[in-house]
């Protein structure tokens, strides 16, 4: 067996089935694109989704990959164990609709055990197999694998939901007795048996079936088109290969590990307690790549995955006795490991760190109000003299505050205090459970429709033209292909169309198709993409079309012109961002539509309203200089050299099409454009807001939308100088702060007048006190407006030794106010409140001194005054 690095391993594995006719996919952020379904791209095939479901045809049906995935199902378990992370590479080789079974097993056991490739020694692998599968079991032993070396198991059988599935077939490498300590043997894997001697390096997914939860497995239909899915896992083939102990002892783990020694001043020993370096490498290689995606900390969603990534790091931290920001310190390290497959984490090592050191920063103050919630807990347990700590508890602090259960139990001890683990543990599963089965319902893939799949028809796109005489090719009604359609809806196939199918954030055209006589014979609705690529129309049918005759297909023109003016003004707009807010700031989605443009961005703050200014003002700058739009067709590298940026989400070929703004802007877009800036006419922004951690929006207008949006801020303005009977709109804005300076007068007079009132009101309402045993007490209906007036009786009340307790209820519109305050040490205002409440119907609480509660019988005030002096 060869003894390679990571790289080495990754470039082999690529280099191999790029020898078997694969082209390499490039790994895919992080981020799922037009994905709902999924939080992370979790795996090789998570990108591929679209060609197995069949919805897209890829250029070649055999592709390989090595793609970054995240899975965060089970966080708590990175550390413990050898081979658990969160941030991943899987390697891939995948057949859509080509070849099968045979060659899968073939070529793998060739890259395997060849010396040209890995050169693993043939006794150390074993294979298990789906029992049924006897084609498999062949396979293996027509490749040379002894007949013990071939496991049946029951569970291997790769299915999740409706969909793609079948038959999967793994690969185990043996590590040999040292690692089965209790000399149990091939048990371990024919028991499936937890283990560190058998070690899972590989799956091959034959995707042969469509799932169909409704029927036996036995009943599932076969797939038109039959595929092969693999995975393999770079840690785990690299630390077969380079002969570690756990994936962390690896080249793609220990530079960083050994960064930490040296923060922390302690010794990793792989022996020995070594958690907190484990989870602090992994962690900060999933924080590195998410945030070099696009992700951000925050509070839901995948920010919340890295918040909580990035907290059990910290705490981790503080465990080896490293007490200040760290985390961002190792970013640089984590690039220099994966700079020769992914060199975008040095090129936004600034962006990464400052977000990492950031977060870190907000940390340190949570940590401090998490130790300030605990003691409140501690304090609590203390009043009510239990002696344990509850699970609930623990796992708020764990989940809000990043609180580590160590750590609360090391400060419950030390205080006193027992914990609850079961309880923490019952909760720990609830979250868990919800987490899992997210991942199983987001994992299935779309059902083939061999109908769409099977449209072998060329269609060309004509960007020049909007108005083309074509042959219609393909009609589909109720997806079966037909010859002629007279009513109704159906989809149709030209060879050269106009109309532009939707793609890369741009809706469809929409128009009609005439016959020979000018009549019109159909209305177009809709375009999407069928999976060979071809114009998919779909059309209200108004009378009789058939195949292989000319038609004539005409766009709605003004709707296209609408759309292609939003489109362009959203390359300024993306521009623009780069400019005032940072090259962060990168295209996370975007719609083109007819009356306005959306468009979403990574950034980790809302863009202030300065910063929207600037923007709007930079991308109108634009517009009135007059800049030419141009369009060229070249190649992918040359596109790049030329600095296009690409768009997030987008595939590219190998031809493409670059728009150009001047020297202002240059991307990748297949989509349409006008000619020149000033088509634009006027660009506003209506709205910037959040969508996710980490995730903004702007949405804006342009053209006679952007005018009408200003007139009617205009419209809005003239109606305020009316009202505040201001001669010119100009003047508006000193008038409503002159109004607004003597309102805050007139409200600072009118608080005044009511603290006076009320004081005179105490003054009466002071005098009347009564004892109840060794308690002095008042007790009184007082007439207030608001709940604060309540609030400042308690104040002057304390000024003075009026009485011990102080009992105060107030009817305000339909509800009942009830405060009481208390100087008695032999009365807690809280624990009173909780009494008398109930009494008006109410509820409420508070501390030892202070307490308030609101009720709704107002009738029964005078029964509340009687019982203050039951219970005191």
């Amino acid at each position: 067996m060869k003894q390679l690095s990571s790289a080495q391993i990754r470039q082999m594995w690529l280099d191999f089935w790029k020898s078997k006719g694969h082209s390499v996919e490039p790994s895919a952020n992080l981020v799922p694109v037009n994905d709902p379904t999924l939080l992370w791209i979790n795996s090789g095939v998570a990108t591929l989704k679209k060609y197995f479901d069949g919805s897209v045809i890829p250029e070649n049906p055999r592709i390989t990959n090595a793609q970054k995935s995240i899975r965060t199902n089970d966080i708590e378990n990175v550390g413990k164990t050898a081979r658990h992370h969160t941030m991943f590479e899987m390697l891939g080789n995948f057949s859509i609709g080509d070849y099968f079974r045979d060659e899968a097993i073939e070529w793998g056991f060739e890259l395997l055990t060849s010396p040209d490739w890995f050169d693993f020694p043939k006794d150390k692998l074993y294979m298990t197999y789906y029992p049924a599968d006897k084609d498999s079991y062949n396979r293996w032993i027509a490749c040379g694998v002894e007949p013990d070396h071939l496991i049946p198991i029951e569970d291997n059988f790769w299915e999740i939901g409706a969909g793609p599935s079948g038959p999967d077939t793994e690969i185990f490498f043996d590590r040999g007795e040292a690692f089965d300590p209790e000399n149990i043997g091939i048990r371990l894997l024919e028991e499936d048996i937890e283990n560190d001697r058998y070690i899972e390096i590989w799956n091959i997914v034959l995707s042969q079936f469509n799932a169909d939860p409704a029927v036996p497995r036995s009943e599932y239909k076969e797939l038109p088109s039959k595929n092969i899915d693999t995975g393999a896992g770079l840690e785990r083939f690299a630390a077969v290969m380079q002969g570690a102990k756990t994936n962390f002892e690896t080249d793609l783990f220990m530079p960083i590990i050994r960064e930490v020694e040296k923060l922390s001043g302690k010794t990793y020993d792989p022996d020995g307690d070594n958690m907190s370096f484990k989870v602090i490498a992994d962690h900060i290689r999933a924080l590195a790549f998410a945030i070099g995606d696009g992700a951000l900390p925050g509070n839901e969603g995948r920010g919340y995955v890295l918040r909580r990534l990035l907290r059990r790091a910290v705490m981790h931290g503080r465990r080896l006795g490293i007490n200040q920001t760290f985390l961002y310190k190792l970013v640089v390290t984590v690039g220099q490991i994966m700079e020769s497959y992914y060199p975008e984490i040095l090129e936004k090592r600034d962006f990464i760190e400052k977000i990492v050191k950031r977060e870190e920063e907000t940390f340190a103050r949570t940590i401090d109000a998490g130790s300030g919630h605990l003691d409140q807990l501690l304090a609590q347990l203390k009043e009510a003299g239990k002696d344990t700590l509850e699970g609930k508890d623990i796992f708020k602090l764990y989940d809000t505050y990043g609180f580590p259960v160590e750590l609360t139990e090391e400060l419950a001890e030390d205080a006193g205090y027992k914990i609850d683990h079961q309880g923490f543990k019952a909760a720990m599963k609830e979250q868990q459970d919800r987490a899992r089965a997210a991942v199983v319902k987001g994992g299935s893939m779309g059902m083939q429709n061999e109908t769409l799949a099977g449209i072998v028809e060329s269609s060309v796109f004509n960007y020049e033209k909007e108005t083309l005489e074509s042959t219609l090719s393909v009609i589909i009604t109720d997806n079966e292909r037909s010859e002629a359609v007279s009513e109704g809806q159906a989809l149709l196939v030209f060879a050269e169309t106009p109309f532009y199918a939707e793609m890369g954030g741009q809706v469809a055209d929409h128009g009609f198709i005439k016959n020979d006589k000018g009549d019109t014979v159909a209305r177009v609705t809709d375009v999407q993409k069928a999976p060979n690529g071809q114009a998919l129309h779909t059309v209200e049918v108004l009378a009789s079309l058939s195949v292989g005759t000319n038609y004539t297909l005409e766009i709605d023109s003004s709707r296209r012109h609408r759309v292609m003016k939003n489109h362009t003004a959203t390359h300024l707009l993306h521009a623009a961002l780069h400019n005032v807010i940072g090259e962060h700031a990168t295209q996370a989605g975007s719609l083109n539509e007819v009356d306005f443009l959306r468009f979403d961005f990574t950034h980790f703050e809302a863009v202030t309203a300065e910063e929207l200014r600037r923007i709007e003002e930079e991308v109108n700058e634009q517009i009135w200089n007059a800049i030419a739009v141009e369009t060229i067709e070249t190649d992918i590298d040359t596109a790049k050299s030329m600095g296009a940026m690409a768009l997030f989400g987008e595939k590219y070929g190998k031809n493409v099409r670059v728009v150009t703004i001047g020297d202002y802007s240059v991307e990748l877009c297949g989509g349409t454009h006008i000619k020149n800036t000033s088509e634009i006419g006027l660009f506003k922004i209506v709205k910037e807001e959040g969508i996710g951690s980490g995730t903004r929006r702007i949405l804006a207008v342009t053209s006679r939308e952007a005018f009408l949006a200003y007139r009617e801020e205009e419209d809005a303005l003239r109606a305020i100088a009316a009202t505040v009977k201001s001669p010119q709109i100009k003047e508006v804005s000193n008038k409503v702060a002159s109004l607004a300076e003597e309102l805050r007068h007139l409200q600072k007079e009118n608080a005044e007048l009511k603290e006076k009132a009320a004081a005179a009101a105490a003054g009466d309402v002071f005098k009347d006190v009564k004892e109840a045993g060794a308690v002095r007490y008042i007790a009184s209906q007082v007439s207030v407006s608001d709940a604060g007036a309540l609030r400042t009786f308690a104040d002057n009340w304390k000024q003075k030794d009026y009485s011990d307790v102080l009992v105060l209820v107030a009817a305000i519109g339909e509800k009942v106010n009830v405060l009481v305050a208390s100087k008695s040490k032999d009365v807690h205002a809280g624990n009173l409140i909780k009494v008398l409440a109930p009494i008006v119907s109410g509820r409420g609480g508070g501390k030892p001194d202070m307490a308030m509660a609101g009720g709704s019988d107002a009738s029964a005030i005078d029964a509340l005054l009687a019982a203050v002096a039951e219970n005191l």
